[in-house]
């Protein structure tokens, strides 16, 4: 019994030494409030700084169709594919690759990357060339409606300058409150304005 015992002590000697011993540091509860334990994560700065260029709204030109739309696609789609193209599948993809090229050079109208999956055919491509686009926002088109009486849009932003406004004798009804503008694009189209804490506000 006593070989035993000073059999595995000798051996939890040799597994406990300091060239076979793995330390594990763990962080203690103030550490991981403080956030010191957590990994940082991996940032992409290129696709950040693409997206904030982009924005959320997307640029769309306008687009109507020529009158010789058909016989410019025909052309087109007799070039890659020869005079038998009726009823071709685009399932090659370097094919449609330059179909859809050519067609960009001829129209100036590219087919979006939402809408690729969705042309399958020469019939789709003839019908997406057919197709007006129209990029003007709704409030933009209002400019060229026939509104109602009682209606009023007002299109431009519209700033208090004591300067402009005189029907209160250049008294503002947001006293304290200056209307200044930071951005660099509007500064010189809406001139900022600056009031007195103190009575009088407009002096």
């Amino acid at each position: 019994m006593a070989a035993i015992l000073r059999h595995s002590v000798c051996r939890s000697s040799e597994i406990l030494l300091p060239t076979t011993t793995l330390i594990r540091h763990y962080a203690t509860k103030a550490e991981k409030k403080k956030g010191i334990d957590r990994k940082p994560t991996p940032t992409i700065n290129s696709t950040a700084e693409s997206l904030s260029a982009k924005g959320f709204l997307r640029p769309q030109r306008n687009y109507t169709p020529p009158k010789d739309v058909d016989q410019s696609l025909n052309e087109i789609f007799t070039d890659i594919f020869g005079k038998e193209f009726n009823n071709i599948i685009l399932d090659d993809i370097p094919k449609k690759s330059t179909l859809l090229n050519a067609c960009y050079k001829k129209f100036q109208h590219s087919v979006p990357n939402s809408l690729l999956r969705w042309v399958n055919s020469l019939e789709d491509v003839r019908r997406f060339y057919r197709t007006r686009v129209d990029a003007t926002t709704p409030l933009d088109k209002m400019k060229t409606m026939d509104l109602p009486e009682n209606l009023h849009v007002q299109y431009d932003y519209h700033r208090f300058h004591p300067d402009t406004d005189t029907k209160f004798g250049g008294q503002t009804a947001f006293n304290r409150r200056s209307t200044i503008v930071t951005g660099l694009k509007y500064k010189d189209k809406y001139p900022g304005h600056t009031q007195n804490t103190t009575w009088p506000f407009n002096s």
